[in-house]
């Protein structure tokens, strides 16, 4: 059975593979030390909140990640889901819709406004996944993106 809770330090290795995971997914290369460090630096910088599903062991099935921002136009604190992921041998067993569940009973118990997210157009279970939790299509703005580096 799989229990999600909110990360800590002991997860940063399950997390660090797991996040490495998640960036192959993106066609980013498998680069285990930047994911364990990236993931390591937004855990102890306290940038985000991270929730994880324990397996029972020492392997985790999951993370959903969390950077909070705020929306202007609202006035209110968001929160941006920016990564959810859920092992290979562990998909098709709820675990990415228990993240998302943690993730909004975070968002509620902490007063934020709400959740966004946004993910890659051809992924089809996501979209399915988010639009059956309630999660609604934007039509109303584009979103754009300029690489600075």
């Amino acid at each position: 059975m799989n229990e999600i809770v909110k990360a800590e330090n002991k997860h940063l290795e399950e997390l660090g593979r797991l996040f490495n995971l998640y960036r192959i997914f993106y066609q980013e290369e498998d680069d285990l030390e930047k994911a364990s460090k990236y993931i390591s630096s937004r855990f102890n910088d306290g940038d985000s909140m991270i929730f994880v599903a324990e397996k029972g062991d020492t392997k985790l099935a999951g993370f959903v990640q969390l950077y909070p921002s705020f929306c202007s136009v609202s006035a209110v604190p968001i929160l941006i889901l920016y990564d959810l992921f859920v092992d290979h041998s562990q998909r098709s067993k709820g675990i990415g819709r228990l993240l998302m569940n943690a993730a909004r009973d975070f968002a509620k118990e902490n007063g934020y406004g709400r959740l966004e997210l946004s993910t890659a157009k051809d992924n089809r279970i996501g979209q399915s996944l988010y639009e059956s939790l309630g999660y609604e299509l934007d039509q109303e703005f584009l979103h754009y993106s300029l690489n600075v580096d």
